[in-house]
C-alpha cells in the first residue's frame, strides 16, 4: 500500500514520490500519476464507478504516505500496486497467515544456542541460499512462501543446491489440520500456517521444485504432486525461542527462518539502529527490490511471535 516502503527508477514516480513527502498540501498531478499507476500495473476498472472510487482510494493513501513520511523521515514512501486498495481490503485479501491457528503443545523446541559471538552483520543472500523475490498475486498464500522460503535455504545448506521449490504444490494439496482445531488447516488462497505446512512436507515426503510445479496463484485446481519429483525432505522442525538473540543464533547456524507471516533472513545494524531484512512476496517493485526492513526488538508486524527453523535431508 502506499503506506508501505518503495523505490522506483522511473523518474516520474521519483516525482511522485517527492510530490507525496513535499511541504505542499495538496497532491498536484494525480490524475497524471494515477494513469502512470495503472499504466504501470496493468490496472483496468469494470466501470466509471469503480474507476473513480479507485482514484478516491489513491489520492487517500498519498495523503496517509505524506503523514508517514512525516513521522519517519528515514523511510521513502510512495506508490506500489496496492496504492489503490484500502488498508481493509488489503488486509483482508492479502494478509492471509491464519492466526486462529496456534502451535501444538508438544511441537519440537529449537535448543537453545550460545549468542555471545553471534557476527555483527550477517545475510544469507551473500551466501547463495535465497531464491529471487517471488510473487504470490492476489492469491492469500504468503504462508507457503514463507515455508518455501526456509526450506529452499535448508536444502541449500545440507546439499548445496539452492532450488525454487513450489509453493503451488502447498496451495494445492496441504490441507493439514492444526491439532488442537480440527477445523482450521491450511487452506490454499485462504490462510495456512507455516509450521503445518512443514508437518505436511514431512508428511508427504517432500516439495517439488517450482519449475516442476508452477506457481498459478489460485487454489480452484487438483493436486498434482508427484513424489518422483521431489527436490528437498523436511527432516525435522523446530519453534525458535521469541527472544532475539536466540532467532538471530538459530539463523545464522540453521539458515533462513520461516516467521510470521513472512521469511525472515538476516539481522544487520544499520548505523546504531537494529533490523531485521524480510524477504517479501509481492515481487521486486515492492520495497527494497522485494525486501523491506523492520526494527528489532519491538516484535514490529509480529515477526517475533511465531519463528520456527526447519532442517532438509542430505541426500
Amino acid at each position: 500500500m502506499a503506506t508501505s516502503s518503495a523505490f522506483f527508477v522511473e523518474r516520474d514516480y521519483d516525482l511522485l514520490i517527492r510530490q507525496v513527502v513535499g511541504d505542499d498540501d495538496h497532491l498536484l498531478n494525480a490524475d497524471h500519476h494515477f494513469s502512470l499507476f495503472k499504466k504501470k500495473y496493468g490496472k483496468l476498472y469494470a466501470s466509471k464507478e469503480e474507476h473513480d472510487y479507485r482514484f478516491s482510494v489513491f489520492k487517500a493513501n498519498m495523503r496517509r504516505a505524506r503523514r508517514h513520511q512525516k513521522l519517519d523521515p528515514s523511510a521513502v514512501h510512495g506508490v506500489t500496486q496496492f496504492s489503490d486498495l484500502t488498508p481493509a481490503e488489503f488486509r483482508r485479501n492479502f494478509l492471509a497467515l491464519r492466526s486462529k491457528l496456534k502451535l501444538p503443545t508438544d511441537a519440537n523446541k529449537a535448543p537453545i544456542r550460545p549468542t555471545h559471538n553471534l557476527p555483527t552483520d550477517f545475510n544469507w543472500r551473500d551466501h547463495g541460499a535465497v531464491t529471487l523475490v517471488k510473487n504470490q498475486g492476489s492469491c492469500g498464500s504468503c504462508w507457503s512462501f514463507s515455508t518455501t522460503g526456509a526450506l529452499e535455504g535448508a536444502n541449500f545448506l545440507a546439499t548445496g543446491k539452492l532450488e525454487s521449490l513450489s509453493e503451488q504444490q502447498l496451495v494445492d494439496c496441504d490441507h493439514e489440520c492444526d491439532p488442537e482445531e480440527r477445523d482450521s488447516r491450511d487452506s490454499g488462497c485462504n490462510c495456512g500456517l507455516m509450521n503445518s505446512a512443514f508437518e505436511y512436507t514431512l508428511k508427504a515426503g517432500g516439495l517439488m521444485r517450482e519449475d516442476d510445479y508452477p506457481y498459478s496463484g489460485s487454489d480452484r485446481g487438483t493436486c498434482n504432486f508427484d513424489k518422483s519429483k521431489i527436490a528437498a525432505k523436511v527432516a525435522n522442525f523446530s519453534v525458535v525461542s521469541l527472544d532475539e538473540e536466540q532467532i538471530a543464533a538459530n539463523l545464522v547456524n540453521n539458515g533462513p527462518l520461516a516467521g510470521y507471516g513472512s521469511s525472515g533472513y538476516a539481522p544487520i545494524r544499520m548505523k546504531e539502529r537494529s533490523y531485521w531484512i524480510i524477504k517479501n512476496s509481492r515481487g521486486e517493485h515492492w520495497g527494497e527490490n522485494g525486501y523491506y526492513k523492520i526494527c528489532r526488538g519491538r516484535n514490529v508486524c509480529g515477526v517475533d511471535s511465531m519463528v520456527s527453523t526447519v532442517a532438509t535431508v542430505h541426500r
